[in-house]
C-alpha cells in the first residue's frame, strides 16, 4: 500500500485547509485510513481515522469540532478538512493506514505516508 499525501501549507489562525491522502496498491486490505501529525520537538500524535467500509470518523480531543474526516472510496482518497486552524496545529501530517482501528496507536497503522507541512501563523 502506498498513501500519498497532499494539501498543507501556510495558513493564519482562523483559517481553513483541506488535506488529501490517496492510497494504492493493495487498498483491499485497509480497514481505516487517518492522520498523525508531528510538531518540532514533541512526538508524533494521533489526529483523526475514519474507516473505509463504515465511513466511522475517530478524532483527538484536540481537533474535535474543528477537523472533520471523509473518504471516497472510489477514489480511494481520505480528506480532512481542518477548520479554526491555531498556531498549535502546526505540525508535519503524515497519512496512515491500517488493517484495523482500536484506539489510535502508532502500532495500529502498518503504512504511512511522506509527512506534508502545516503551519498556522498567528
Amino acid at each position: 500500500v502506498q498513501l500519498q499525501a497532499s494539501g498543507g501549507g501556510l495558513v493564519q489562525a482562523g483559517g481553513s485547509l483541506r488535506l488529501s491522502c490517496a492510497a494504492s496498491g493493495r487498498t483491499f486490505s485497509i480497514y481505516a485510513i487517518g492522520w498523525f501529525r508531528q510538531a518540532p520537538g514533541k512526538e508524533r500524535d494521533f489526529v483523526a481515522a475514519i474507516t473505509l467500509r463504515a465511513g466511522s470518523p475517530y478524532y483527538a480531543d484536540s481537533v474535535k469540532g474543528r477537523f472533520t474526516i471523509s473518504r471516497d472510496n472510489a477514489k480511494n482518497t481520505v480528506y480532512l478538512q481542518m477548520n479554526s486552524l491555531k498556531p498549535e496545529d502546526t505540525a508535519v501530517y503524515y497519512c496512515v493506514a491500517g488493517a484495523q482501528f482500536i484506539s489510535g496507536r502508532r502500532e495500529e497503522f502498518d503504512y504511512w505516508g511522506q509527512g506534508t507541512q502545516v503551519t498556522v501563523s498567528s
